[in-house]
C-alpha cells in the first residue's frame, strides 16, 4: 500500500513540478514580473525532499499547502484528495475536498467533480446520510449526463451496502438500457426482494419477481434455483425439474449447486428412472464430481457395491478429482466388510484419512473475478462485491 501511495504522491509532485516549470518558462517569454505569490518552487522542493525521505504524509501536507487552489490545480488537490481515502484517512480527504467547494473559483462542472469525491469520502467514512443527500442533489440538479450517472451509481452503491433492494432499483432501473453492466445486479436485487417476499407468504408476488429478475439477466442461476423452490413447494415437481434442467445451459459451473433440488424433485415425483438418465446426461456435457457420485450412490442402491465401484471408477478415469477418490475409497472399505473381512485393510483407512483432511482444508467456492474462496455459496462476492461470480470450485479438487 506504501509503495502505492508513495508512487501517486509522486506523480502529483511530478505534475506540480512540471506545471512551476511551464509557468515560469512563460513568465520569461512574455518577460512578465514574478508573482510574489508564487514562491512554489521552494515549498514544491521540501515537499520532493519530504517525498524522496519516505515522508508521504509531511510531502502530501507541504504539496497541499504549497498549492493555490484555481482552474489549473483543482484535478491535483482531488489526486491528493483520493491518495488520503486509499490510504483509509478519508477524514482528511473530506477535509481537502470541502476546503475546494469553498472557494469560488471552480467552475460548474468541477464543483460537481468535488462534490462527487466527498460523497465518496463520506461513503469510506460510514456517513450514508449524508452521501445520499449529496448524491441525490447531484442527480436532480447536474447537467452534466456523466455526471448523473456517476451519482446514480454511487447511490445504487450505498443502497446495496444497506441491503435496500427496492431504492436501488428505482435508481438504477431507468438507466439499465444504457447500463448493460448493472442488469446482473439487478437480477440479484430483484432476488433478494423475492426471499424476503417468500418469509412473508407473499409467493405470487416473489414469482413474478423472479420471472423479472429473468428478463433482467437471462443467465440469473439464481432465480431458476428459486422459482424450482416455489414450484416443488405447490407439488409441482416437473415444472421444478424444467427450471432445474436450465441451469446447465445458464452456467454449468452450477451443475453442483442444482444437483440437490434435482434429487429432490424426481424423488418427489417417483422418478428414479428418469433421474438416472438425466445425470448420465449431465455427464456427457459435465463430467462433475457431484455427478459422478451421485450416479455411484444410485447403482450402488439399486445394483450393490462392486457395480457402483467399478462405474464410478470408469467414470473417474476420464474426470479423475479427489472427491471422487474419497467416495470410491468409501465403496472399497464397504465392499470389504460385506465380504467379511473385518477389519479392512487398514491401507483404505490411511488414504481415506488423507484424502479426507484434503477436503477439509480446501474453498469450495471462488469468485471468478477476484479469487476470493469460501465454504459457503454467496451470491455477492464478499471481496469485490461482484454479482453471481462465486461459483462451485471444479476440476480434480471436485466440488
Amino acid at each position: 500500500m506504501l509503495d502505492a501511495v508513495l508512487l501517486g504522491v509522486l506523480v502529483a509532485a511530478i505534475a506540480i513540478g512540471f506545471g512551476l516549470g511551464y509557468r515560469q518558462a512563460l513568465r520569461r517569454a512574455w518577460q512578465t514580473p514574478p508573482d510574489p505569490s508564487e514562491a512554489l518552487s521552494r515549498d514544491y522542493f521540501i515537499g520532493l525532499n519530504y517525498l524522496l525521505n519516505e515522508q508521504p504524509d509531511e510531502a502530501i501536507n507541504t504539496f497541499i499547502q504549497a498549492l493555490e487552489v484555481n482552474s489549473d490545480t483543482v484535478d491535483t488537490h482531488i489526486a491528493l484528495g483520493k491518495l488520503f481515502r486509499t490510504r483509509g484517512e478519508a477524514d482528511k480527504a473530506v477535509n481537502i475536498h470541502q476546503n475546494l467547494l469553498a472557494r469560488p473559483a471552480l467552475s460548474a462542472l468541477q464543483n460537481e467533480q468535488v462534490q462527487l469525491e466527498l460523497a465518496r469520502d463520506f461513503m469510506a467514512l460510514g456517513l450514508h446520510d449524508r452521501a445520499q443527500r449529496l448524491l441525490q442533489q447531484i442527480d436532480a440538479d447536474s447537467r452534466h449526463e456523466a455526471h448523473r450517472v456517476t451519482a446514480r451509481r454511487l447511490l445504487v452503491d450505498l443502497f446495496e451496502r444497506e441491503k435496500d433492494w427496492q431504492s436501488a432499483l428505482e435508481v438504477m432501473q431507468p438507466l439499465l438500457e444504457q447500463q448493460p453492466d448493472m442488469q446482473r445486479a439487478a437480477a440479484h436485487w430483484q432476488c433478494e426482494l423475492a426471499e424476503q417476499d417468500v418469509t412473508q407468504a407473499s409467493r405470487t408476488l416473489a414469482q413474478r419477481r423472479l420471472k423479472k429478475a429473468l428478463q433482467f439477466d437471462a443467465r440469473c442461476v439464481r432465480a431458476n434455483l428459486l422459482l424450482a423452490e416455489l414450484a416443488m413447494d405447490k407439488g409441482h415437481y416437473a415444472d421444478a425439474i424444467t427450471r432445474l434442467g436450465r441451469i446447465a445451459d445458464q452456467e454449468k459451473a452450477h451443475i453442483p449447486t442444482m444437483l440437490p433440488g434435482l434429487q429432490r424433485a424426481y424423488r418427489n415425483a417417483g422418478d428414479e428412472a428418469g433421474f438416472e438418465r438425466h445425470l448420465l446426461a449431465l455427464l456427457e456435457e459435465a463430467p462433475y464430481t457431484s455427478v459422478i457420485v451421485t450416479l455411484g450412490e444410485l447403482t450402488h442402491r439399486r445394483d450393490g457395491v462392486d457395480v457402483a465401484i467399478e462405474r464410478t471408477g470408469e467414470r473417474l478415469g476420464v474426470a479423475p478429482s479427489l472427491g471422487g477418490l474419497d467416495y470410491l475409497l468409501d465403496l472399497y472399505v464397504e465392499s470389504q466388510r460385506l465380504s467379511g473381512r473385518e477389519p479392512p485393510d487398514s491401507r483404505l483407512f490411511l488414504l481415506k484419512h488423507h484424502t479426507r483432511a484434503l477436503l477439509e482444508n480446501r474453498p469450495r467456492y471462488r469468485c471468478q473475478r477476484c479469487g476470493f474462496s469460501g465454504d459457503t455459496l454467496t451470491w455477492q462476492c464478499p471481496s469485490c462485491r461482484h454479482w453471481g461470480s462465486v461459483k462451485p470450485i471444479t476440476g480434480v479438487e471436485g466440488e
